[in-house]
């Protein structure tokens, strides 16, 4: 993807607060639906700790963009989304446009953030290998990676009605689970609610049913990404799992952060795919594309937090819980796209893919609380002395994402948050 003035690090803004902003600088105007009081839902532009009513200026852009949705901007080819970003990115740096757009900015914390699509379908991965084979030891210490893994990028159809924006509180959700001691399983809350570390993927141009996607344009069919926590409840899942995969488990709530990051803001960012290990065997060639290996991974840190409810009466900062690279995915964004639709199966605009948890080689990098307490025989101890093997009632769990490069401003994702509620 080639860079142009929008990428330029000295490139600054006249809405203050914007320029080195730790997530939303000039450079990366994401995109989002927001909504003031009971107003209908309109899209927005991050910039800065504001955001920018895109529906009331929309005679002067070269896209209208007047929908409760991002669906329809989307599906715009990339070539019109490039000539969008490039009008903002004016109209934002430019001082002689202040006057004009001022009354329409808005603080972000004075509005309600939405989804930013109307998501057809859901599915997760599993492309994180350090969470792949961390689990799989758990179950089968000497062979933790089934054979299939390496050969296929392996996902299941999840639920797309109850992924909810940042902020919504997730309530602990009630299913069966059966412990290895007991003869009859038994219903009621998970004591096993755990999160998933995971970037989302958001599907733009779609495929006509019946047509697979080529490796080769795999990139052009993805509008954007953003920070997604797959609400796991452990219990449930170990006892539901076989033979058809998860279930109960999973599809209570999922949690997306509300602003869209697009591949026009993510091209500075990209890198190779890191190479397999030896002995690996190479990606069929439906799956092979030299350009995706030289430039198909991206340079972005993702970090979780914990926020306890003690930690929030005594004014405590949130525990960091882990840290790592987004590189660490078996699989880049463009495989599991042209996977996904190599048997044919047609992806719309809207549609929400998730790579699954992506946890680095150590500790420190861990995805979720179930390889941090290996499998809560080990719990976490926490700053203030607390320990963790799974989640608590009143714990918030905060994913955040920066990208960054050498002689490149960096751009951030917005925070990824949910509190987690007692069960009904």
């Amino acid at each position: 993807m080639t860079l142009d003035e929008t990428h330029d690090p000295a490139l600054t803004s006249w809405v203050a607060g914007a320029d080195g902003h730790r997530d939303f600088p000039i450079q990366n105007l994401p995109y989002g639906i927001f909504s003031i009081d009971d107003d209908r839902p309109r899209p927005c532009v991050a910039i800065g700790d504001h955001l920018l009513d895109l529906s009331a200026i929309s005679g002067l852009l070269p896209v209208e963009l007047h929908e409760t949705t991002l669906n329809s901007l989307f599906a715009l080819a990339s070539e019109r989304r490039i000539a969008l970003r490039r009008k903002l990115s004016e109209l934002l740096s430019d001082p002689g446009h202040r006057a004009a757009l001022t009354r329409h900015l808005h603080r972000q914390d004075a509005v309600t953030l939405h989804l930013p699509a109307a998501i057809g379908d859901y599915t997760d991965f599993y492309v994180g290998i350090h969470h792949a084979n961390n689990i799989g030891r758990q179950f089968r210490p000497d062979n933790p990676l089934l054979p299939n893994y390496k050969y296929v990028p392996i996902g299941y159809h999840g639920r797309a009605s109850s992924i909810r924006p940042s902020g919504v509180p997730v309530v602990r959700p009630k299913g069966q689970r059966k412990p290895p001691e007991a003869e009859t399983p038994a219903y009621g809350p998970t004591g096993r609610l755990d999160y998933e570390l995971e970037m989302g993927v958001w599907i733009g141009r779609g495929n006509d049913l019946g047509d697979p996607i080529p490796i080769g344009e795999a990139a052009d069919h993805v509008a954007g990404f953003c920070l997604l926590n797959d609400w796991s409840a452990r219990d449930f899942q170990a006892w539901e799992y076989q033979p058809l995969g998860p279930f109960l488990a999973k599809n209570f709530h999922t949690t997306v952060s509300p602003w869209v990051v697009t591949p026009e803001a993510l091209a500075p960012y990209r890198i190779a795919q890191p190479p397999r290990p030896e002995g690996d065997p190479r990606p069929l060639p439906y799956l092979w594309d030299d350009r995706d290996q030289q430039a198909g991974a991206f340079a972005i840190e993702l970090e979780v937090h914990l926020l306890t409810e003690a930690m929030r009466a005594a004014g405590q900062a949130p525990h960091r819980l882990s840290h790592g690279p987004a590189k660490n995915m078996y699989w880049t964004v463009a495989q599991i796209v042209t996977h996904h639709a190599s048997n044919g199966c047609n992806l719309q605009p809207g549609d929400l893919l998730g790579t699954g948890t992506i946890s680095a080689a150590t500790e420190d990098g861990y995805g979720s609380l179930t390889e941090l307490s290996r499998g809560g025989a080990q719990p976490v101890r926490l700053a203030n002395g607390e320990e963790r093997a799974f989640l608590h009632d009143g714990d918030e769990l905060i994913l955040t994402a920066s990208a960054s490069a050498e002689g490149r401003a960096p751009i951030g994702f917005g925070a990824c948050r949910a509190m987690v509620l007692p069960a009904r």
